[in-house]
């Protein structure tokens, strides 16, 4: 898998349909048709046949999908834009492939009934490998200069934001601090609704803020994105009120150096599945790895959950242009929590870290 810099990604498509003999393929998942054609609008389906590619929208983007979309027609649909790209296939192919992983049963009805009645039952048929997700796995020098970019925001709001971290405080009132730094550095928006997780409730692993007040002495968990020219950015930080305890210090001690070990397993050719293990080694000598309940990261991108998937046994092997999180944790129920995440770029030589705060235990 290489990075695709300058080539065209329709032609890169194309040339991967042809390997897999796909005639036409209809792609309706916003995401990948941001990624192909450049389309950000809300409502996009975009035929693709061996030789012509074609994006329907309706009259609410006229203008914008014009100006934002390349190697593709644009079409404005005067009725279903699902419809006249199905009805275009129709056409143009023998038969056409879709995302199974991204269409609802009442969406593929929706398709077949622009159909032909004839082959209307056999024209679409799913995908076995998810192409486009796959070709979004490597991203390219501009898309790591974007994700480089959220990142940095990100770096800079969790410096803004510490100062508004005191006991008594909301949690609501410190994503709202959060979120109102962000939008100030130039966000689009979160990347995912934030997480400020406080006390016992930082046990919760998506522990959303809520109303609940800071305690006196505890963890607090920051888990946040942003999002900066489409494309995300992901990482968490855990602090703690007061003075922690000896066994408190012990566990996020042996959480910072599992995630240290995971980032230092990074490397081309190397598989998510052992980094995912670097990881929970460490936990496991420590006696923490039944507490870490989730995978140690995933891909992040135009979506903040991508492939590939950073856990136990994934073989997928890492190549440069790669963008991963790294954030294994451990959840004390009633207890505590503790999560660090950083956004890590897979390099031809090894990796490069997006998100360098500091890591070692900040206490408020």
């Amino acid at each position: 898998m290489k990075r695709m810099n300058d080539i065209s990604r329709m032609r890169v498509l194309r040339r991967a349909m042809a390997q897999q003999e796909i005639e036409a393929l209809l792609v309706t998942h916003l995401p990948d048709v941001r990624y192909l054609c450049g389309f950000t609008g809300s409502n996009a389906a975009l035929a693709i046949t061996a030789s012509k590619a074609a994006l329907f929208t309706d009259g609410r983007y006229t203008v914008q999908a014009k100006e934002e979309t390349t190697d593709a027609r644009v079409v404005i649909a005067k009725k279903s834009a699902l419809k006249e790209a199905c009805e275009l296939l129709d056409a143009s192919a023998k038969n056409a492939a879709f995302d199974p992983e991204n269409t609802t049963v009442a969406t593929l009805n929706l398709m077949r009934s622009a159909i032909s009645g004839n082959r209307r039952r056999g024209f679409f048929t799913p995908l076995e490998r998810r192409i486009v997700s796959e070709l979004r796995m490597v991203k390219d020098a501009g898309e790591i200069r974007r994700m480089t970019a959220a990142a940095e925001v990100g770096n800079k709001i969790f410096h803004a934001v510490l100062p508004h971290i005191q006991s008594g405080v909301p949690e609501t009132d410190i994503a709202a601090s959060l979120e109102f730094f962000a939008r100030g550095m130039g966000a689009e928006g979160m990347s995912f609704e934030t997480i400020v997780a406080s006390g016992p409730r930082s046990a919760l692993p998506h522990g959303r803020a809520t109303a609940q007040k800071t305690p006196r002495n505890g963890f607090v968990t920051l888990d946040f994105g942003v999002i900066l020219k489409s494309y995300c950015s992901d990482m968490t930080r855990t602090v703690y009120l007061g003075k922690p305890s000896v066994a408190e210090r012990s566990a996020y001690d042996a959480v910072l150096a599992a995630q240290e070990a995971a980032v230092e397993a990074v490397r081309p050719g190397v598989t998510c599945g052992e980094v995912d293990e670097a990881a929970r080694s460490v936990l496991r000598k420590a006696g923490l790895a039944k507490y870490f309940t989730h995978s140690t990261g995933h891909g992040v991108g135009l979506e903040i959950h991508e492939s590939p998937r950073v856990g136990a046994g994934q073989e997928t092997k890492l190549v440069p242009g790669m963008v991963i999180t790294i954030e294994p944790g451990i959840y004390l129920a009633g207890k505590f929590g503790i999560r660090i995440e950083d956004m890590v770029v897979v390099t031809d030589r090894g990796h490069k870290v997006l998100t360098p705060v500091p890591k070692t235990l900040i206490e408020l």
